[in-house]
């Protein structure tokens, strides 16, 4: 699984993978609403329920292209 991935797993399900992938997912989480995040934003029930709907269909292009490697 590459870090983008990661990142995007991070984001629907609010588990964290610690470690060099937060910087990926603090990345990405900029990336989907378009301004800088401070990492107290994500103290917000609220903002992870945003992140979850942002990142949605990059869970969907995720799992349609799963394969059995």
């Amino acid at each position: 699984m590459t870090n983008r991935e990661l990142a995007i797993m991070s984001a629907f399900t609010g588990i964290s993978f610690g470690g060099p992938h937060f910087n990926h997912f603090h990345k990405y989480a900029e990336e989907k609403f378009g301004h800088p995040v401070w990492t107290h934003e994500m103290a917000s029930q609220e903002w992870w329920d945003e992140l979850k709907k942002l990142c949605y269909d990059d869970v969907v292009k995720l799992v349609e292209g799963a394969t059995d490697d």
